[in-house]
């Protein structure tokens, strides 16, 4: 199971912040991706799989700084991510359909009837 761990640390310096993106990227399990987010980047990202978070985090305590866990979430694979899209455009692409309006009125057939007044008697030229 593929799984998104957010901790926040407290961190000084580039220094610390270096030493905590080592201390993730060497972390139990196997990591596959380490970054820092959180506008003053003090929020040290993994994502991996097994990754131990309580292990991680007493780690960084003891090596960088005050550490608590922010979130886990599981990370779903892309391939299901693209099915989803597909189908949410196959919704929309259908209610757009059922949903079109024209400006005016559509007509398959014109159909031209011919006038027979009386008072042409069926000749169209009489001079």
């Amino acid at each position: 199971m593929k799984q998104k761990i957010v901790i926040e640390v407290q961190m000084h310096c580039s220094k610390c912040r270096s030493k905590a993106l080592k201390l993730a990227a060497v972390a139990d399990g196997i990591v596959d991706f380490v970054g820092l987010e959180g506008p003053e980047k003090d929020q040290v990202v993994v994502i991996g799989h097994n990754v131990d978070s309580a292990g991680l985090t007493s780690t960084l305590r003891k090596k960088v700084g005050h550490a608590k866990i922010i979130k886990i979430e599981e990370v779903k694979p892309e391939e299901e991510k693209k099915k989803k899209e597909e189908e949410e455009k196959k919704k929309k692409e259908e209610e757009k359909k059922l949903c079109t309006v024209y400006p005016y009125p559509y007509f398959d057939k014109v159909i031209v009837y011919e006038d027979d007044y009386p008072a042409n008697n069926g000749n169209c030229c009489q001079m």
